[in-house]
């Protein structure tokens, strides 16, 4: 590539810069979001190279820059996903004293991708639309359950001023329907009470058939991708697809040390001269981080690998945070290992049209276990690996 157009995303704005291979400045511009902005941006910077001398550094590409980074690979423009921490680590390291203005940010992130073209975390940005789908419903069903969290507290409030001691915590809509039939007050305040009650438990019903059809479409689109993340004990419709939708490519983890770090299970070293600790890490993919907490809960309360393991941590003498933590790092690289078998496999099926067994390839081993799906799989807590040579990968978009 030899023009860079970095590109500093708003909902109603963003500002780019083009830069040369050698950084040198060929224009910066603001423009609108809408389709006069968006037209007379994608026509300046295709003032600059020809499409395959050309990129598009978007910061946040599964973000804020998401909407025009899907617009951009829909109009056949090269697109790379800077992330923001890499970005803002240029604009301090650069000279104008840490500055943050549009420009500013959009200089920082065509830098970020002239320097760093090989970052791990540098990846095309790629539109593919059952991921898009996936994120939506996923994100739908997100809201589904904290809207029915919201009403059953509703009910609960109601029902304890309605039915002495109120109802038990889990609370399903046919058992509150149960509770009020047996309630017949009289007087005015009870029979709004009780009326309110009803309506609630009315659309706690809806909320729940909603639920229910997000999350077989969900198993649709997980499925029909050819992922057997449902596979996994404690992994459901909606926790496969955000994994599938938030990771995306897989390969783009060097190995299990890194997407590990890149979720937050991970710990972080804390060492000091002699003394060696690792701290808890409070950072990465919240939302993965919860999947696989989740993940971890269901293990615990079912005979499984998981169980055994924290088990063994606990009669070791490792307290029950810690044990559950580690639990969490070893079932970070059971997914890990599971969706590079799976990604593979997807690959080879697409490239030559053959269907391979669940393994992706000869000698892989499908089941999973807690420190891997592989019996040479390592147990170390260390966050990242050693120093290695990552291995360049070309990058191919997807068009749609």
């Amino acid at each position: 590539m030899s023009v860079i157009i970095g590109m500093d995303p708003h909902k109603r704005s963003a500002t780019i810069e083009v830069i040369d291979q050698g950084g040198r400045v060929l224009q910066v511009g603001r423009f609108d979001t809408d389709q006069a902005g968006y037209a007379a941006m994608l026509a300046a910077g295709r003032g600059h190279g020809v499409i395959g001398e050309r990129v598009w550094a978007v910061e946040g590409c599964n973000g804020i820059g998401r909407h025009i980074a899907h617009r951009l690979v829909h109009d056949g423009e090269r697109v790379l996903d800077v992330p923001t921490k890499l970005s803002a680590q240029v604009r301090v390291f650069a000279t104008g004293n840490a500055r943050k203005t549009d420009p500013v940010d959009a200089h920082s992130v065509a830098l970020a991708a002239l320097y760093a073209p090989a970052e791990p975390g540098l990846r095309p940005g790629v539109v593919e639309d059952d991921l898009v789908v996936m994120g939506m419903m996923v994100d739908r069903r997100d809201e589904l359950g904290r809207t029915r969290t919201q009403t059953v507290n509703r009910l609960h409030r109601l029902l304890l001023e309605l039915i002495p001691g109120g109802a038990k915590t889990f609370l399903s809509a046919p058992q509150a329907r149960a509770l009020v039939a047996k309630v017949k007050p009289r007087d005015l305040v009870g029979k709004t009470r009780r009326r309110l009650v009803v309506e609630l438990i009315g659309e706690l019903e809806v909320i729940d058939r909603k639920i229910k059809t997000a999350e077989k479409e969900l198993t649709a689109l997980v499925t029909e991708r050819g992922s057997t993340l449902l596979e996994l004990t404690g992994i459901g419709p909606t926790g496969a697809a955000r994994l599938l939708n938030d990771v995306g490519d897989i390969h783009r983890f060097r190995d299990k040390d890194r997407f590990a770090s890149w979720n937050g299970t991970a710990p972080l070293d804390a060492s000091s001269g002699a003394q060696q600790r690792h701290r808890l890490s409070r950072a990465g993919n919240r939302r993965i981080n919860r999947t696989l907490h989740i993940m971890a809960v269901v293990q615990l309360r079912n005979p499984t690998p998981g169980r055994e393991f924290y088990d063994a941590r606990k009669a070791g003498g490792t307290p029950s945070l810690m044990a559950m933590r580690s639990l969490k790092r070893r079932l970070s690289n059971v997914v890990y290992t599971r969706m590079v078998a799976d990604q593979t496999r997807r690959e080879y099926t697409l490239r030559t049209g053959q269907v391979t067994g669940p393994g992706g390839h000869r000698g892989n081993d499908s089941d999973s276990s807690v420190t891997g799906s592989q019996p040479h799989t390592g147990s170390s807590d260390k966050p990242l690996p050693g120093p290695v040579t990552p291995e360049r990968r070309t990058p191919v978009l997807a068009m749609s």
